[in-house]
């Protein structure tokens, strides 16, 4: 997988594109930097960190303390780095915008982008902009930006139903995005406010031979589609959109409509992979896109269904009821793969992304009793929900804390976590060759083998001594035949194995006596356990938990950026400090589902200057 680069943005002494016209082969250039002014400016480099805090030997004194790292970039660093800022679309080619090469010889100047992620650093640091003042009023600027959040460990996006809900319907647009046929009369402010809209789409005619002429809607070319992901989202490259649009056929919400490239053209084909959704689900589990100069999509049904093109606006859900699709194999899509790579995920056969039920919906005890069998299978849906979703079940587990139940769900998560444990072993003591013979040394893979079962017997018994020994410190309040049944097996194998009586509790000594088979069934009775418990939670915790005050503050949703007015946004203010959430979302409001949007205040009120104008 390539590198991923964050938006770093540096303070260097001077600024590059701050009073400069260059002269470029096409004309002047205004607020431009050529590639010696790159590389000089990342040849000295200053981070400075500054924080304020109680000074230690008078803690009623506020201090500021300022870290300063200087550090050198040789030229080639500095045009890859560049390099990694064009195919993020940071900067471009002055002279020629579609070039996608940081040459040795060019003249650049920062996109719409490339202005929004500027603007946004500056706010967040509290740096004073004034001197760039005219750069921000003389170009367009991206308004409202949608940041995919990524994994911590790689660096890669992260990708769920959530999140390319709302990709989607930005890409798309809250209307199909039909170009004016006057575009080309339309200044560069004008051209960039109908490009924002969404992707360019178009209606093809193909005509068979010996067939009927047909028609398709809503068409767009796959060269488009990685130009607008590249320039509206924080995608950091083509690569990566091709990625994201493959996830888009992968949901069923985009097709191939045609590829008439010849046989000899060069062609890249992105390939994702994930689980499958159920039966009456559009999610398949792989998806194709082509990045070819002849390639056509095309918005599916689904597609059109989730933009939500058909409904009016009147019957548009409010910002706080993101109509995002759930499903029970949210986490499982996380783990996605590309290029062929294969990924496992738990069982996908309860997607439901073709229900169309917000989150809050899901969740809200009025949710319509219709859509369910009943209300028992109602709470158990909220509950696996909750399960998947890291900021309800944290509340969740306070919840059940404040009841004094919290070992329910302790008790559930780590069963979980040791069957995975379990089955991962099992499958590689299934592909090892038998052990070795008396008087044979064990190879090193049969030893470490050996290890690992040990850990896992030692863990199947912590959890009973945690949570189902009489009197341990979390005792689960369990079904008594449940709880007998175990007894009595446990009783047996201890007396089979040490000839001594079981006393409710199983010691160290005595699990490691315990064999692969007399673990599997350890298992099955931690599974009827578990599913008790997760019945008691779902009928009892659940309708309890959905109507508490903590629970109905939390707005599960996304920042959707087409519904509502601009005045609905909080807009950045130049002269603030870092913000406690990202721009763009409600003070108190969780950041869900991976996804967030910010606002560009300069671009505000550059369309609010146009608005006047054309009064």
């Amino acid at each position: 997988m390539p590198s991923r680069t964050r938006w770093i943005c540096l303070r260097p002494s001077s600024s590059p594109c701050s009073s400069r016209r260059t002269v470029s082969i096409s004309g002047v250039s205004p607020n431009s930097f050529t590639t010696d002014d790159a590389a000089r400016n990342l040849a000295s480099l200053k981070f400075s960190q500054s924080n304020r805090g109680p000074d230690p030997r008078e803690p009623s004194r506020i201090v500021t303390t300022t870290t300063t790292t200087t550090f050198s970039m040789t030229r080639d660093m500095a045009k890859a780095m560049c390099q990694q800022f064009m195919d993020a679309r940071l900067i471009e080619n002055a002279a020629d915008p579609g070039s996608n090469l940081f040459k040795e010889r060019g003249v650049y100047v920062l996109t719409p982008k490339g202005l929004h992620v500027l603007e946004r650093f500056m706010s967040k640091n509290g740096i004073n902009g004034d001197h760039l003042a005219h750069v921000f009023s003389s170009q367009p600027i991206c308004m409202k930006l949608l940041h995919l959040e990524r994994r911590s460990v790689d660096d890669e996006i992260i990708v769920s139903h959530s999140a390319i809900t709302a990709l989607f319907r930005r890409f798309v647009g809250r209307q199909p995005n039909y170009p004016p046929e006057h575009m080309e009369t339309l200044d560069a402010f004008q051209k960039y406010h109908e490009r924002s809209k969404g992707v360019a789409l178009m209606d093809i005619t193909e005509k068979g031979v010996g067939k009927a002429a047909v028609t398709h809607k809503h068409c767009f070319a796959a060269v488009t589609a990685l130009e607008w992901l590249c320039d509206f989202t924080s995608v950091i490259g083509r690569e990566e959109a091709a990625e994201m649009a493959a996830q888009f056929v992968r949901f069923g919400l985009i097709a191939l409509v045609s590829d008439k490239r010849k046989n000899n053209d060069s062609a890249i084909i992105f390939t994702v992979r994930g689980a499958a959704g159920g039966a009456n689900s559009s999610i398949s589990q792989h998806g194709e896109f082509r990045c070819t100069a002849k390639a056509i999509y095309r918005v599916t049904d689904e597609g059109r269904r989730l933009a939500r093109w058909d409904m009016p606006d009147g019957a548009r859900p409010s910002p706080n009821s993101s109509a995002a699709n759930v499903s029970n194999n949210a986490r499982a899509s996380e783990d996605h793969s590309v290029d062929n790579a294969t990924t496992e995920g738990p069982n996908s056969s309860d997607a439901k992304i073709h229900r169309r039920i917000s989150m809050t919906e899901k969740l809200n005890a009025s949710y319509d009793a219709a859509e369910k069998k009943g209300q028992k299978e109602s709470n158990t849906d909220r509950l696996k929900f909750i399960m998947e979703e890291p900021q309800l079940r944290a509340l969740f587990r306070e919840f059940l804390r404040s009841n004094f139940c919290e070992e329910n769900l302790s008790f559930y998560l780590d069963v979980q976590d040791f069957k995975k444990s379990f089955s991962t072993t099992s499958s590689a003591i299934a592909a090892n060759p038998p052990p070795a013979r008396a008087g044979q040394k064990a190879t090193p893979g049969q030893l470490a083998m050996e290890r690992h079962h040990e850990a896992l017997i030692q863990k199947a018994f912590v959890i009973y001594n945690t949570y189902l020994a009489p009197s341990s410190q979390s005792e689960l309040n369990i079904d008594h035949g449940l709880r007998n049944e175990l007894s009595v097996y446990l009783s047996e194998v201890i007396q089979s194995l040490t000839g001594k009586t079981f006393q409710g509790h199983v010691d160290l000594e005595q699990a490691n006596q315990f064999n692969a088979t007399q673990l599997q069934t350890m298992i099955r009775l931690y599974e009827r356990i578990q599913t008790h418990v997760f019945r008691l939670m779902a009928t009892d915790s659940v309708p309890k938990f959905i109507k508490t005050p903590r629970f109905l503050a939390l707005k599960v949703k996304l920042v959707e950026e087409d519904d509502g007015p601009l005045a609905d946004f909080p807009l950045m203010n130049s002269s603030a400090s870092t913000p406690s959430v990202p721009p763009g979302l409600a003070s108190g409001e969780e950041e869900v589902g991976g996804a967030y949007v910010t606002i560009s205040q300069r671009a505000a009120v550059q369309e609010r200057a146009a608005g006047g104008e054309h009064r």
